[in-house]
């Protein structure tokens, strides 16, 4: 009874926490297409500004892989009127920070400004879309920086590229094939007006969206819109028209060698659906029943009670056209692979066969909304869902939604998606071994 209580306590707590955490916002466009988003919090003296474009590594074409990624770091490097090595001594002198992120589909900047310094920001962002400076200084410098992190965070890191042989396995048409850092002989031979041609490609009004999320005052915030953004020129949208995957219909097996591992890892990938598709937030969902944290089954088994394996993940990568659901197992001491294989098959049957448990199911319930209110528990996150709801699930107010289409996931969908996505004849089996030496 006690346990019961606390949970009607925690959904209660998470009930008043999320009707109270209803974020406003409104949105139009400008007349050359730049979609802009403006919430209002005067709470604290912050204000983020951020700018997403929909670029992202499956953009590019293959032989010119890394594009979308490079940019994050070469629209860094300056404009006319901010001179090159000032942006980020611009930022920190005025009190504020700033980054940039990539993905396969989409690359977003932004900068958090006292909000005394809102307009600063405006500008900053209206320069790096109006006429970033690229040339060959920035793309030789930017080529070395690329470079150094593709090998500190991929090519020298255990498991390091573990994720890149999933996607190649998984995609063979789809360009989601190759990993948004590219490859170093893409990188090698890219030349200086293939960069200024993507830029003037992607980096346009109309394939943006700009947020402004903080201590605001909306209608002088529209006014330096006008005056920074109106004036530049609209662009040419392409449509995203991608090559298809033929549904996996049998299982594969290879074999990918990594030479900074000592273990190897075995995974068993899927092919899933988009992540505007409600089944994507299911299978979300099934893949945090299956290994977030030490209570969650598989962790609970193999590494905790039967130590068969040193590490256990399911994971679910959401992305736009596809998404990507995966195991991942690493054995402990003489555990077998296809021992490893046999257990988490009998948890995958299971899920197909049994309802999981209502205390698990509430379990699950709590841990989302959770997520959900820490996810726009800052301005920054803010603003980052406001764009990524727009520019990717076309719908900017899941923001305030989401957690609504979490909460009407029941037992049985868990069920009817781990029958309809994760059967053995749908998945790649991926044997990431030692490199001999």
């Amino acid at each position: 009874m006690k346990k019961r209580l606390l949970s009607v306590a925690a959904a209660a707590f998470f009930g008043m926490a999320l009707n109270a955490q209803q974020i406003k916002f409104e949105e139009y466009d400008l007349p050359n297409g730049l979609h802009v988003i403006l919430h209002q919090d005067n709470t604290a003296p912050v204000v983020t500004t951020g700018v997403m474009y929909h670029v992202g590594a499956k953009d590019e074409v293959k032989g010119r892989t890394g594009f979308a990624h490079f940019f994050e770091h070469l629209l860094f490097e300056g404009t006319p009127n901010i001179k090159r090595g000032e942006w980020f001594k611009i930022v920190s002198s005025n009190g504020g920070q700033n980054n940039a992120n990539t993905t396969n589909d989409r690359t977003y900047y932004y900068e958090t400004f006292p909000s005394n310094n809102e307009q600063l920001g405006l500008w900053m962002e209206s320069e790096r879309m109006r006429h970033a400076v690229i040339n060959q200084v920035g793309v030789d410098t930017q080529r070395e920086v690329v470079k150094e992190e593709k090998r500190l965070r991929m090519d020298n890191q255990p498991y390091g590229n573990l994720f890149t042989t999933i996607q190649k396995n998984l995609f063979t048409n789809h360009p989601y094939n190759w990993p948004t850092i590219g490859s170093m002989e893409d990188l090698n031979s890219a030349k200086l007006e293939e960069f200024q041609a993507f830029y003037k490609k992607y980096y346009v009004p109309n394939n943006a969206t700009l947020v402004v999320a903080g201590d605001i005052k909306p209608e002088q915030t529209k006014k330096w819109i006008e005056t920074y953004y109106g004036g530049i020129p609209k662009g040419t949208v392409y449509p995203k028209d991608f090559p298809k995957d033929a549904p996996i219909t049998q299982e594969k097996e290879v074999t990918a060698t990594d030479p900074n591992i000592q273990l190897p890892a075995y995974i068993f990938a899927y092919r899933t659906p988009a992540n505007k598709e409600k089944d994507a937030y299911v299978l979300d969902m099934l893949s945090s029943y299956l290994s977030n944290g030490k209570s969650s089954v598989l962790y609970k088994k193999l590494v905790d009670q039967d130590k068969k394996a040193l590490q256990v993940a399911a994971f679910n990568q959401g992305l736009e056209d596809y998404s990507i659901f995966a195991f991942f197992a690493i054995p402990m001491g003489q555990t077998t692979k296809q021992a490893l294989q046999s257990d988490i098959d009998a948890e995958i049957k299971k899920l197909q066969t049994t309802l999981i448990s209502e205390d698990d199911y509430q379990k699950l319930q709590n841990q989302y909304e959770n997520q959900f209110v820490n996810a726009n528990s800052s301005i920054q996150g803010i603003a980052a869902s406001l764009a990524t709801n727009h520019v990717l699930m076309g719908n900017t107010n899941l923001i305030n939604k989401e957690i609504d289409i979490y909460r009407g996931i029941t037992r049985q969908d868990l069920q009817n998606a781990a029958k309809k996505y994760l059967n053995s004849n749908q998945r790649i089996i991926i044997n990431y071994v030692p490199e001999k030496k």
